[in-house]
């Protein structure tokens, strides 16, 4: 990991509701760049709405949030995006009537620079097809006809096509096939190796494990543990109480 003193993404004090319903409730987290941290917690414990209050997409939130040091707290979904945030949701939400190419096309954006000068990764469908070797033996196929995994990696692929400097990306490795979920930690490791960001919303604690440094505990819209990955994995008093089923 490439410590830097300013995060690359911070959350203080953030709330969220849908409607009503208060969520999130205070939540401060940071995302350092190079580093993987996990949001873990059991079904309905917040993760997912974090993520969405983060980048944007729910029309009620409150504390701040920071991105490369800009106040993002009340921008539209599509100014971080521009800035070099990333989103992977959960659903996919894929263009079921464009092919794999024409997908990746919609998602890309010119290079970007490091604060120092030195340019950041670029991802073109060349260098994706090598990371995940499926969609590229069917590049032509519309995205209707492609198995919820494909999806899920064409949907990854697509937001790296935007060259973000930081990804947040929702349940990776819910409800596809260990193959997929292997090729989905060898893509967090590479970002990772290349001083990106993640920020992962994740139930599996054996994936969360593989790739992750440090990892925030959610219950009920609150952090309630936040430690090194290594600690975590050996706080078993910690994962019964808040991750076990």
């Amino acid at each position: 990991m490439t410590a830097s003193v300013e995060p690359m993404l911070e959350a203080r004090g953030l709330a969220a509701w849908y409607g009503a319903a208060q969520i999130l409730y205070g939540v401060d987290l940071r995302v350092q760049r190079g580093e993987v941290v996990a949001l873990m917690g059991r079904n309905g414990a917040g993760k997912s709405t974090t993520l969405k209050a983060l980048i944007g997409l729910l029309a009620k939130r409150r504390g701040s949030v920071t991105f490369l040091g800009q106040d993002i707290s009340r921008c539209e979904p599509y100014h971080a995006v521009r800035m070099g945030l990333g989103y992977v949701p959960e659903d996919r939400r894929i263009f079921t009537d464009l092919t794999v190419l024409e997908n990746l096309a919609v998602g890309q954006q010119q290079p970007r620079r490091w604060a120092d000068g030195s340019a950041a990764p670029v991802w073109t469908h060349e260098r994706l097809f090598r990371l995940f070797p499926n969609l590229g033996d069917m590049s032509n196929r519309l995205g209707g006809r492609m198995s919820g995994g494909e999806q899920q990696m064409l949907t990854v692929a697509r937001t790296l096509m935007g060259n973000p400097y930081l990804v947040l990306l929702d349940e990776p490795s819910e409800g596809v096939a260990p193959v997929i979920v292997e090729q989905m930690a060898g893509m967090i490791l590479e970002l990772k190796a290349q001083g990106v960001s993640i920020l992962l919303s994740e139930q599996n604690m054996h994936f969360a494990e593989l790739v992750s440094d440090r990892a925030y505990v959610l219950e009920k819209g609150q952090i309630r543990y936040q430690a090194s990955m290594a600690e975590l994995s050996r706080n078993e008093e910690v994962r019964r109480a808040y991750l076990s089923v």
